[in-house]
Parts: C-alpha cells; sequence; structure tokens
C-alpha cells in the first residue's frame, strides 16, 4: 500500500489544477486517471467540438460570401483534415498538461481505474495489476458519460455519439439527431454545413427547452433556414437497421412516424462517472441519479472527501469544474468561506451564432415573481452586425426595476458569449443599466449596442 497526502481521481478541468497546488504546497500528491489526462473538455468536449465549428464556420462563410461582394466557387468539405486540425489540437493541449503534470515536484500521475475499498483507500486497476493506495484527503474529479436512452433495437445499431462522431473521416449523407439540446445542435449545425442532410427529433414541444420560448424560436428559425429539419413532440418507439441505413420510428400525438438516415446520433444528456468508483465501500453518499452528494463547500458526507465538477451534479460546464477546484483549495489551505451557492453560472452554446446565457431568464423571473423589465434588441439593428453581415438573432437583458442592476442576460449573436461577458462583468460589478445605457464605447463596436439595448427601456 501507497500512502500519500492527497489523491485526486479524475484528471479533469478541477483535477489537474487542483493536484499541481497541493503538490506546490508540498504534499505527496497522486493525480489517478483512467483514460487521458484532460478529461471531456479537452478530449471529447470543448476543445475539438469547437475546433471543428470553426471549419464548419468556415464553409458556410465561403458559401455566403457573395452577399459581401465576395465570389467563392466550389466549396469543398475534407473531412479528413478537419479531423487530423482536430487531433493536433487536442494533442497538444493534452500533451501539455501531461507535461505540465510530469514536471510538478511531489505530484504522481497514475493511470488506471480506481476503486474504493475502504473510507480512505483505493485499488488502481491496469495493465500491470492492481495496487492500492491510501489518503486522508480524496478528491473525486471523474466527471460524467454519455447517457444512452432506452430505446429497442438501439443496441444493434451502430450508433454515434458525441465522443464518436468527432471521429468520423466521412460527412454522413443524412445525419438523425437525437435530442434538441446544445450538444445535438451544435453537431447538428456543424454536420449539416459540412454537406450532411440533418434531421434533429427532439421529445419535447421545442429545442432547447430550459431557454425563454423567444430563444429557443429564434434558434430553430435559423436552423430551419439553413436547412436543419426539426421534429419536435417525438417520442422515439425503436430504432432499426436495414443493409445501410437506419430508421428511426417515433411518435407524435396519437401518429405514427418514421424517417431513415446513414448515421444516427445520441445526444440525450450525459450521466455521472461513479458506477465503478465503489462509493459504497467508502460509505459515500449519492442521489437517485448516482450524483455525489455535496454540500456548498463540495464536502460529501465523508470527512477528507470532495467531489468537484460534473460528477456531483449541478450545472456541468468546464468553468464550473475549475471554480470547484478554486473554491475547495481556498477553503482548504487559505482559511477561506466560498461556497457554490448563489455563484454566477455563464454559460454559451456554440452554435452560430452562439448563445450567451446567464442570471435568470424571463420565465424565470415571471416565475419568481419579480418586479423586472425586459429589454430586447434584435441584431438587425446593430451596426456592427449590418457593416459584417452578422444580423441573426438577439441581445436580451431581464433587469431589476427596483435597484436597476441586471440580473439576466441572453444574447444570441455571432460573439454572444464575449457579449454576455462585458454584461456579466457588470452584474458582478453591480453596474446598472442606465450607466450602460449612458456610457462611452468605441464605435463601432458590438458593444456599443448595450447603448441601444438599454435604451429600450424608456420606449
Amino acid at each position: 500500500m501507497e500512502h500519500y497526502d492527497a489523491i485526486i481521481i479524475g484528471a479533469g478541468q478541477a483535477g489537474v489544477p487542483l493536484a499541481k497546488k497541493l503538490a506546490e504546497l508540498g504534499k505527496k500528491t497522486a493525480l489517478i486517471e483512467k483514460r487521458f489526462v484532460g478529461g471531456t473538455c479537452v478530449n471529447d468536449g470543448c476543445t475539438p467540438t469547437k475546433a471543428m465549428v470553426a471549419s464548419a464556420k468556415a464553409a458556410h462563410d465561403a458559401r455566403h460570401a457573395a452577399a459581401l461582394g465576395i465570389d467563392v466557387q466550389n466549396v469543398t468539405v475534407d473531412l479528413k483534415k478537419i479531423k487530423a486540425r482536430k487531433d493536433e489540437i487536442v494533442k497538444s493541449f493534452r500533451n501539455g498538461s501531461q507535461k505540465g503534470i510530469e514536471e510538478t515536484k511531489n505530484l504522481t500521475l497514475i493511470f488506471g481505474e480506481a476503486r474504493f475499498t475502504g473510507q480512505k483507500t483505493l485499488v488502481v486497476k491496469n495493465s500491470d495489476g492492481e495496487k492500492t493506495y491510501k489518503a486522508e484527503l480524496i478528491f473525486i474529479n471523474t466527471g460524467a458519460a454519455v447517457s444512452i436512452p432506452d430505446i429497442a433495437g438501439l443496441d444493434a445499431v451502430d450508433y454515434l455519439t458525441s465522443t464518436t462522431i468527432l471521429d468520423l473521416e466521412q460527412v454522413p449523407e443524412k445525419l438523425l439527431v437525437i435530442g434538441g439540446n446544445y450538444i445535438g445542435l451544435e453537431f447538428g449545425q456543424m454536420f449539416s454545413r459540412f454537406g450532411s442532410k440533418v434531421t434533429v427529433l427532439e421529445r419535447s414541444s421545442r429545442i432547447m427547452g430550459r431557454e425563454d420560448e423567444d430563444v429557443s424560436a429564434e434558434m430553430s428559425a435559423i436552423l430551419k433556414e439553413e436547412g436543419v429539419d426539426i421534429l419536435t413532440d417525438t417520442q422515439i418507439i425503436k430504432i432499426d437497421k436495414n443493409e445501410d441505413n437506419v430508421t428511426v420510428h417515433y411518435q407524435v400525438g396519437e401518429n405514427k412516424h418514421q424517417i431513415s438516415g446513414s448515421h444516427v446520433l445520441i445526444a440525450t444528456g450525459r450521466i455521472p462517472q461513479t458506477k465503478h468508483l465503489g462509493l459504497e465501500a467508502a460509505g459515500i453518499e449519492t442521489d437517485d441519479k448516482n450524483y455525489i452528494v455535496v454540500n456548498d463547500t463540495l464536502k460529501t458526507n465523508i470527512a477528507g472527501i470532495y467531489a468537484l465538477g460534473d460528477v456531483k451534479g449541478g450545472p456541468a460546464f468546464t468553468h464550473i469544474a475549475y471554480n470547484d477546484y478554486t473554491i475547495v483549495y481556498r477553503n482548504l489551505f487559505e482559511n477561506k468561506n466560498f461556497s457554490i451557492a448563489d455563484r454566477p453560472v455563464p454559460y454559451c452554446m456554440f452554435t452560430d451564432p452562439q448563445l450567451g446565457r446567464i442570471g435568470v431568464s424571463e420565465a424565470e423571473a415571471k416565475k419568481k415573481g419579480l418586479n423586472y423589465k425586459v429589454a430586447k434588441l434584435p441584431m438587425s439593428q446593430v451596426a456592427r452586425g449590418i457593416e459584417t453581415g452578422e444580423t441573426l438573432g438577439f441581445m436580451k437583458a431581464v433587469v431589476d426595476v427596483n435597484s436597476k442592476k441586471i440580473i439576466g442576460v441572453a444574447i444570441l449573436s455571432s460573439i454572444g458569449g464575449e457579449l454576455m461577458s462585458v454584461l456579466q462583468m457588470a452584474m458582478d460589478g453591480g453596474i446598472t443599466y442606465d450607466q450602460i445605457r449612458y456610457g462611452v464605447y468605441a464605435h463601432p463596436t458590438y458593444s456599443e449596442s448595450f447603448n441601444n439595448l438599454f435604451m429600450k427601456l424608456e420606449e
């Protein structure tokens, strides 16, 4: 048995920086990873998908450059080259992170699958066999994995997931996407722009169900204009494979339908990677969905054991996992008392246009009975958008009438995430909407249009 001061399970966006900081403090630290350093973000999520989204946007912009007076002939998509570029970026990020770990004094990187055998004891299994490790401080950062729904016939189909679709080297002729939320829509638009005929099947009455109806409707209209078919209120009955095609049988109300495609992508959510951790041996509590239960300082019910990132449930974003690390580290070693309660949760959907979101939505403000107003400005009225040909979407902000503070933002625009972040800083700093309304911003920029956005509150 090897003894450490601290063990981190999972080399994701919380585990890696935490391990390095602990080691730099002089703690004998072990970082256990069963697959690749970098977690989902670097290997299967943010990094590879956004690299490919950039290629899809380049193809789309080239095809539509005539509107700007630029005639581009014979736009072709080489998915093999797109994949190679993506792979090189992922490799660079992953190797850079691993090198940093290996060069950190007091830090040992162990590849293998960890399983609790007691409260503070772990067995790690790899090609060399099994070895036991023990530590008084243990941090679980094992993340989440693709959730595969229970659909009749799915096991017999060579379906794609958000991980395996990244390795395609030929553009699917007809892609059926099961799931109309962020992952499904990003991939749906991406492969539509690569040349696939894409159909999205969503079981709810609309895509992006957690967003306001106007955001959902606008995004739906944009995708349909690009040629993406969106079917809502669909209940999947079964999936068949026949020769080279996959057929999805679904029901809308009392009516049964079917649709065939060359490929099917399952994009119906993610589940925590806790199944093989042996949490019961340590007495670590989980909820009914197998997420690890933590308090507002990320402590589990076992003293000295913490859970960070997607494995604990809640907002499943890279930046939230990283913030988890900063909270745990500062509380433990800088005598702080930070909490995950009421922290801001910004996020983006990297369709084109992007959706940047933070704070309460209009629907949430209404449900909570808040005294609020909504400012909304179409991008077709934004000078910079008109100049660049980026007029799809809108800016929207929810403000508190009494304090004049911004309490929620939804920006659907070509740089929606960046614009949302500007207003997030205003929210963090307590800057009121009227200060922004009369602020002086460089012309011509997208941010300058915040003047006009908040001017809408005077109409």
